[in-house]
C-alpha cells in the first residue's frame, strides 16, 4: 500500500484545478481563467487498490504584494517542505518567463522528488515540446517528464502511475469514501467566489472575498466524502439557508457586484445556488449581501475568518 502527499505547484492560472479536479473526477477546487483564483491549499484525496494519493492544489507561485499574497506564498512554502513528491505543472503555450525562473529558483532549494507536468498539449503543436523539455532539463533535475492535458484527461492515468512509483509505502490517512477535507462552509464561499469571478472577470479579479456568516446544520467536510460515481439524489424538500457576505474594498466595487437594479447579485446568487443544491444535493435558500471593508486583503483578521471557515 502507497500513501502520501502530492503538491500541484506552479505559475498562476496554468491549470492546477482543472488537473485536481480532473484526476479526482469531481469539483474540489474553483476554476477560473483569473490568476490567484486558489488561495489557499485545497487536499484532494484518491483512494484505489494500490493506495491513497493526497493531492494538494496550491496558489499560483507570485511574488507577493499584500498580506492575502503572502498568505498564500506561505501556504506554498509551507507545501513544499510536508510533502512526498511534487508536481511543477506548466503551460506549454506560455514561453518561459522571469515567473517560471522564480519558481525554477524556489524548486532548487528543495529535495523532494519533482515532477514536471507540460500542459495544454492538446493545443500546440508538437514539434514545440522538444525545446520545451529541453529548457527546464537543463534547469532542474526532473525525476519524470509528462506533457499531459489536465483538460481532456490526456496522459492522466500515466501520472497517477508515476505518482504510486515515489510514493512511500503508508497505511492510508483518510477512509476510502473522502474527496477531500474542506468543510461545508469553504465551499460554499469558494463556489460564490467561482461565479463572481466568472461575471466581473475584467472588473474585479483580486478584490473580492466571501465569508458564509450562516450556515444550517453545517456537517463539516462531509459535502465531499460521497462517491462521485454515484448517481445525485434529488433535492431534498427541506430548505437550507445560507448567509454570505461579499467583500469588496471600494464602494464602486460594490455598486459593480449589485448591478443595475440588483441584476448582477441575482445572477451571481442564482447560480451559485444551482450548483450548490447539486453539490449538496438539497433545496437552498441563498442570502447573499455585498459590504465594503477597505484594504481587506491586509487585514490580518479578515483573512484569518475566511482562511478558517
Amino acid at each position: 500500500m502507497k500513501c502520501g502527499y502530492v503538491a500541484l505547484i506552479g505559475r498562476p492560472n496554468v491549470g492546477k484545478s482543472t488537473l485536481i479536479n480532473n484526476l479526482l473526477g469531481r469539483k474540489v477546487s474553483i476554476i477560473s481563467d483569473k490568476p490567484q483564483t486558489t488561495r489557499i491549499n485545497i487536499l484532494g484525496i484518491k483512494t484505489t487498490d494500490q493506495g491513497q494519493i493526497i493531492f494538494i492544489d496550491t496558489p499560483g507561485i507570485h511574488r507577493p504584494l499584500h498580506k492575502l499574497n503572502k498568505r498564500m506564498m506561505d501556504f506554498v512554502e509551507s507545501t513544499l517542505e510536508t510533502s512526498d513528491l511534487i508536481c511543477l505543472l506548466i503551460d506549454a503555450t506560455q514561453s518561459f518567463g522571469h515567473g517560471d525562473a522564480f519558481v525554477v529558483e524556489t524548486l532548487k532549494k528543495i529535495s523532494t522528488p519533482i515532477f514536471l507536468l507540460i500542459n495544454k498539449i492538446d493545443i500546440i503543436k508538437k514539434e514545440s515540446l522538444l525545446p520545451l523539455i529541453d529548457k527546464y532539463q537543463s534547469l532542474l533535475d526532473f525525476k519524470e517528464i509528462i506533457p499531459i492535458s489536465a483538460l481532456r484527461g490526456t496522459n492522466l492515468p500515466l501520472l497517477e502511475e508515476k505518482i504510486y512509483d515515489y510514493l512511500p509505502e503508508s497505511e492510508k490517512l483518510y477512509d476510502d469514501n473522502f474527496i477531500s477535507v474542506q468543510s461545508q462552509k469553504f465551499l460554499i464561499a469558494e463556489i460564490i467566489r467561482e461565479k463572481i469571478l466568472y461575471h466581473v472577470r475584467d472588473e474585479l479579479p483580486y478584490v473580492t472575498a466571501v465569508y458564509v456568516d450562516y450556515l444550517d446544520g453545517d456537517s463539516g467536510p462531509t459535502a465531499l466524502t460521497e462517491d462521485p460515481t454515484t448517481p445525485r439524489p434529488a433535492p431534498e424538500k427541506k430548505v437550507k439557508h445560507i448567509r454570505a457576505t461579499i467583500f469588496v474594498e471600494k464602494d464602486n466595487h460594490r455598486k459593480i457586484i449589485i448591478g443595475r437594479r440588483g441584476q448582477m447579485i441575482k445572477t451571481i446568487g442564482r447560480q451559485a445556488r444551482q450548483e450548490l443544491e447539486f453539490i449538496l444535493g438539497t433545496k437552498i435558500f441563498l442570502d447573499l449581501r455585498v459590504k465594503v471593508k477597505e484594504k481587506w486583503r491586509d487585514s490580518p483578521h479578515l483573512l484569518d475568518l475566511i482562511e478558517q471557515q
